[in-house]
């Protein structure tokens, strides 16, 4: 069974992949090091809510909730 953290980190990095942008592009948007969006795909790291409005916003998505897909 995917972990909480292992779902976000697939709906993250798929969802950037779909933006056509590259790690440090998406945080080059988001203003973050791009070593934190490494860790959150790899699921080495949980994100703070505030990280994940602001990652949803450099994605273009409606919503947040967006990268909570999947996730029970």
């Amino acid at each position: 069974m995917t972990s909480s953290r292992e779902q976000f980190a697939q709906n993250l990095r798929q969802r950037r992949d779909l933006a056509g942008l590259s790690q440090e592009a998406l945080a080059d948007v988001c203003d973050l090091h791009r070593t934190e969006i490494s860790l959150l795909e790899r699921s080495k790291r949980s994100p703070r809510l505030e990280t994940i409005v602001i990652l949803a916003r450099g994605l273009g998505l409606s919503s947040p909730a967006e990268l909570f897909e999947g996730i029970r």
